[in-house]
């Protein structure tokens, strides 16, 4: 998933001449016709993603989308993080931005999936969310770590 903004579109062409599609649409906007789209994708059998902290932040919190996108789908939620020992950094921009340097080492680290049931109530639903965050903060902890000497 990609914004529908001048940047979303910058992305989608990116990522589209690697094979890969791009549902447009962002928590601020166009948030529903992605989430749809999205749903399409994962019911024909391709894998999708996104960043949890939505357009405007916070920086590294986790919103709702990924955990209702499980429980409409069935499909897990796939945490994972990767971590460049050397990058530029983006420092204006909202998120911080990192664009790994050449020749950069990366370390991917992936959590074990988290589950939406169907039938999932509010409580459970911001529970989840809780776990997503948890699960990646964690998984944010360890990829610092192992560069943190660099």
């Amino acid at each position: 998933m990609t914004s529908r903004s001048f940047d979303g579109e910058y992305i989608a062409r990116f990522i589209q001449r690697f094979g890969y599609g791009a549902a447009r649409g962002s928590s601020t906007r166009g948030a529903t016709g992605a989430i749809v789209e999205m749903i399409r994708l994962m019911r024909a059998g391709c894998p999708t993603a996104f960043t949890i902290d939505g357009p405007k932040g916070p920086r590294y919190v986790a919103k709702m989308g990924a955990v209702l996108l499980a429980r409409k789908t069935g499909n897990p939620i796939l945490p994972f993080t990767i971590t460049a020992n050397r990058f530029w950094e983006a420092k204006k921009s909202w998120d911080r931005t990192q664009v790994p340097k050449p020749l950069a080492r990366a370390h991917v680290l992936i959590a074990p999936p988290i589950y939406v049931p169907a039938d999932a109530d509010e409580a459970l639903l911001n529970f989840k969310r809780d776990e997503l965050q948890n699960s990646l903060d964690e998984l944010n902890r360890r990829g610092n770590e192992k560069y943190s000497h660099v």
